[in-house]
């Protein structure tokens, strides 16, 4: 199964690969995430094919959800940040479309209860995980609720792993230990 999501990932990288060398036949870029939402709706008619357009579309705007994500995590903007989630995974699902049944069961209910800032699918896709961000006070109804509309869906039981969040990332001295 992993060999398979992993032909389907590069197939959506070499996707975006074509969508590039097209854009770069007028544009004087390098990478997609060069282009702002503004300009690659300007040239997205550069782009020959409709399933190709929707990869780069997807790259670019993921690029600028994840940019804005970091900006809200700094102010502290736990709704905004969820909702970008939202957003993404709604662009993983209709733009690159690597979600699929399970996935989408388990975002869509997690988006649907409460205490919840946002909700997506983890990884490369094509199975695998997906995250919640659940006020701590609903984490119980959360699992539960969640997992009884998973099983009745797709029916088998999902599984949750339940994770705090700390301080961040710190750099810490350490003493050198003498041999």
């Amino acid at each position: 199964r992993r060999e398979l999501a992993d032909s389907k990932y590069n197939k959506r990288r070499g996707e975006c690969e074509v969508a590039l060398s097209q854009l770069q036949q007028e544009l004087p870029i390098d990478a997609l995430g060069q282009l702002s939402i503004r300009e690659f709706e300007d040239n997205k008619h550069l782009i020959t094919d409709e399933v190709v357009r929707k990869r780069a579309k997807h790259a670019i705007y993921e690029n600028i959800r994840t940019l804005k994500a970091l900006e809200e995590l700094k102010a502290g903007n736990l709704e905004a940040f969820g909702q970008l989630m939202n957003q993404s995974h709604a662009s993983l699902r209709e733009d690159y479309e690597v979600t699929g049944i399970e996935l989408d069961s388990l975002v869509e209910a997690a988006w649907k209860q409460p205490g919840v800032f946002g909700a997506r699918m983890t990884g490369a896709g094509f199975g695998g995980c997906a995250i919640a961000i659940v006020a701590n006070e609903e984490v119980g109804n959360f699992i539960a609720n969640v997992g009884e509309v998973y099983f009745e869906k797709i029916g088998y039981k999902a599984d949750f792993y339940v994770a705090g969040i700390g301080g961040g990332a710190k750099e810490i001295e350490m003493e050198a230990v003498a041999e």
